[in-house]
């Protein structure tokens, strides 16, 4: 058997490759298009595949270093922490506060749902929940952030199935959206009337609802680079302090610093943020942790938990689907614009927020466009969820791994 062994620089180099090959797979493919799939996602399974043949047939075995892996993923969670911005919160109103507390009440019922059928089933607790709010909510980039912990712990196999059951929530929240916001329209006759949104309330600095295309700057991206760079110094002290009462991941300690910077620059013109050159570098840094995460996916774990696997996935597509069909319809307003939430709770609340808004989309294609849900949505599942998910499962690991 031959033996390949990268260092860092060629980790993150093949990570590239297979990012690019996602990407072009992703244009050609259809079906990665339709749900959404991410490109590392994409090129990320196929190698997976292919290192699974190889192991199997006894021909090539690749061991990797993953030392940047861990580097960009703080990067990320650093840089999500920057969308927690309390200002933008009040901006919104009472429909983007009542529509976050729907989100992580669903996040909070994800784990407990996991953790509650793992055990009936006889899976371990921390599996169980990699199968919650971690991929559900969180997605590809939480599941593959919060898997290392768990096989740090000595369960193998956790990445597979973190990565396995984002995938599943990717394919399914797209499914699902569409026809429960159709069951709901028709089902309860509702009048397709869809009510508008102020835009007097947006602030128009405010990048996320701001259409003007406006120039990148190279010293802005230094800017905004290093100041993520100063919150991940100045937050690996947070974590250190936080980790002598509970098991956090790492990166906790740079997110509550750049969520506290967010909302220091949002009261002060002392200092820019620079929200878009962040945005861009958490796409980035999303992109290449992710990449090195799924090239060194291990398949060949997954045959031992595949039928518990299949149980808990689906316990999650009932959950949330009983869930945005009962209370968040109800708590959004009972309406039409209610109903176009619905949809894309479903989405973002089992994979993504991209899939979130495809599902309103195709429902307002169908009937009328909702004003209310793609001013809402976006600002709870691109800007909020993520932070508030990430601290949830935290808490959820501490109390499991004690």
């Amino acid at each position: 058997m031959f033996n390949i062994k990268m260092d860092m620089i060629q980790t993150v180099g093949l990570a590239v490759i297979i990012l690019i090959l996602g990407r072009f797979l992703r244009k050609k493919v259809k079906f990665f298009e339709t749900y959404c799939i991410p490109s590392p996602v994409v090129g990320g399974f196929l190698f997976a595949i292919i290192n699974l043949i190889l192991r199997k047939s006894n021909l090539v075995i690749f061991e990797f270093d993953n030392t940047l892996q861990s580097f960009f993923m703080t990067l990320f969670f650093t840089s999500i922490g920057f969308n927690a911005s309390w200002r933008l919160l009040k901006v919104g109103g009472k429909k983007v506060g009542m529509f976050l507390i729907m989100a992580i009440v669903l996040v909070i019922l994800q784990n407990i749902v996991a953790v509650g059928v793992g055990y009936l089933t006889g899976v371990d607790p921390l599996i169980a929940l990699l199968t919650g709010s971690t991929a559900m909510t969180g997605g590809h980039g939480t599941a593959a952030a919060m898997a290392p912990i768990v096989e740090e712990l000595g369960h193998t196999g956790a990445k597979s199935v973190a990565i396995a059951a984002a995938t599943f929530g990717l394919i399914a929240g797209s499914s699902l959206g569409g026809p429960l916001a159709n069951r709901l329209i028709k089902g309860k006759k509702l009048e397709v009337v869809a009510e508008r949104v102020d835009n007097e309330k947006v602030r128009n600095d405010e990048f996320l609802f701001n259409n003007d295309v406006r120039k990148l700057d190279g010293e802005n991206f230094a800017k905004a680079f290093f100041l993520i760079l100063l919150s991940m110094f100045i937050g690996s002290y947070v974590s250190t302090f936080l980790n002598q009462f509970l098991n956090f991941p790492n990166y906790i300690g740079p997110m509550i610093v750049a969520a506290v910077l967010r909302n220091i620059s949002d009261n002060t013109t002392k200092f820019d943020l620079h929200y878009e050159e962040v945005h861009i570098l958490e796409d980035v840094s999303l992109n290449l942790f992710l990449g090195m995460a799924m090239i060194s996916l291990r398949l060949w774990e997954l045959s031992s938990v595949a039928g518990q696997l299949a149980i808990l996935l689906l316990a999650q597509a009932l959950l949330a689907w009983v869930f945005i069909y009962f209370v968040t319809f109800r708590f959004m307003g009972r309406n039409y614009d209610a109903a176009v939430l619905s949809a894309g709770h479903v989405g973002f609340g089992l994979g993504a927020t991209p899939n979130g808004i495809a599902n309103m989309q195709s429902v307002c294609d169908k009937y009328k466009h909702s004003h209310i849900a793609f001013f809402v949505m976006p600002i709870v599942g691109a800007l909020f969820i993520d932070f508030f998910n990430v601290a949830i499962i935290s808490g959820f690991f501490s109390f499991l791994s004690r």
